[in-house]
């Protein structure tokens, strides 16, 4: 049996508000999957995100830069909208936990149910990496810990600054 030319391309989408080493194992283990991967940052305003997408995007584009077969593009709306518009078929979620697992299925069921062509594929990190989330990153940060070995250099700068100007508000 052939592959289809949309199953070449997978798409992992997500907030990635930050993006953490356990978001960067993912997309490194689609990558040697898939010839091409997209990260798609939903764009949702009803979260109260710490970076826009657009931050986001260019975060994640320059730590992807040496790359090629990594795309990032900001999306909003139904998941399945944006795979129809590239043409693919493939989601990539990551599985920390059995914890995840029901949210992640119920959310595969229903894009196949929307979509029936799309096909939801589950990858673990790391093991390391199995605890981390967007949003304990950003809670340690806020509380003025060190996420280093949590997130790549260059998205710790990022946070480290975007908390700063947060706690220390410029004076007139």
């Amino acid at each position: 049996m052939t592959r289809p030319d949309t199953a070449t391309l997978a798409v992992y989408p997500g907030s990635f508000d930050p993006i953490h080493l356990g978001h960067v194992d993912i997309i490194h283990r689609a990558a040697h999957i898939f010839p091409r991967v997209v990260v798609g940052i939903l764009e949702n305003a009803s979260k109260d995100a710490l970076f826009t997408p657009l931050e986001r995007r260019e975060m994640i584009r320059e730590l992807f830069a040496d790359e090629p077969q990594v795309e990032v593009r900001c999306f909003s709306g139904l998941l399945v909208n944006f795979l129809k518009e590239l043409d693919a078929t493939i989601i990539i979620r990551g599985m920390r936990a059995v914890s995840d697992f029901e949210y992640e299925f119920q959310m595969a069921l229903m894009n196949r149910r929307l979509y029936p062509q799309a096909e939801t594929v589950f990858l673990t990190p790391k093991e390391e990496y199995t605890y981390l989330s967007s949003r304990l990153v950003k809670e340690v940060v806020a509380l003025g810990g060190d996420v280093t070995g949590l997130v790549p250099d260059a998205v710790r700068h990022h946070l480290e600054a975007r908390y700063r100007k947060a706690t220390h508000p410029p004076t007139r």
